[in-house]
């Protein structure tokens, strides 16, 4: 498994989101693309992170970034837990972890003892109200974030090291504000 670096070409594939809508990379060219690679659909972790995103959409769409979620779980669990929030982009059911494959995400059961072993982390997902030990005798799969530039170049490849390890909404959005200012035209003045 191949972690993916920055200026590789992103990997092509094609599938279909929990409702049933196709998703293709390929239609992304030309745009901003943030695939977010979640761990169990019951992770409380990984519900209060698509939860960022979901109230945050609005600023992803004002700053062409369009968001692509992915977990590591059937349909049927997606839609059971992760997919009660509504999300208003597609989330894909990669239970068999054929397009975490292809993106090099692994496991890690050190990440998961970090996480578990933090009382800090523990307590925000108890107090986020998604709290559940459903997902910790699962596979220890771990989070992971690619920025996918408008000409399907991986931008950014991040890759946490804990459950609780996602790049942090301003980063994401960061870097489609950067790409979506135009430079200011040099007028020749001297000073």
């Amino acid at each position: 498994m191949k972690q993916l670096k920055s200026s590789q070409t992103a990997i092509q594939f094609y599938s279909t989101d929990i409702y049933g809508k196709k998703v293709d990379l390929k239609n992304y060219q030309g745009q901003k693309v943030l695939l977010s690679f979640f761990r169990k659909a019951a992770c409380p972790f990984c519900n209060m992170a698509i939860q960022q995103l979901i109230k945050r959409h609005h600023e992803f769409e004002s700053n062409g970034i369009r968001v692509i979620a992915l977990f590591a779980s059937t349909e049927e669990e997606v839609l059971r837990y992760a997919g009660k929030q509504n999300a208003p982009f597609p989330i894909i059911a990669d239970g068999k972890y054929k397009i975490y494959a292809k993106y090099g995400i692994g496991a890690s059961y050190a990440g998961m003892l970090k996480t578990m072993l933090n009382p800090v982390k523990v307590w925000k997902a108890i107090s986020g109200g998604f709290f559940s030990l459903r997902t910790v005798p699962q596979d220890p799969v771990l989070p992971a974030e690619i920025l996918i530039n408008e000409d399907q170049t991986v931008h950014r490849a991040y890759y946490g090291s804990d459950y609780d390890d996602h790049l942090s909404v301003n980063e994401i959005l960061q870097w489609g504000y950067e790409a979506s200012v135009e430079p200011i035209a040099d007028l020749g003045l001297t000073v």
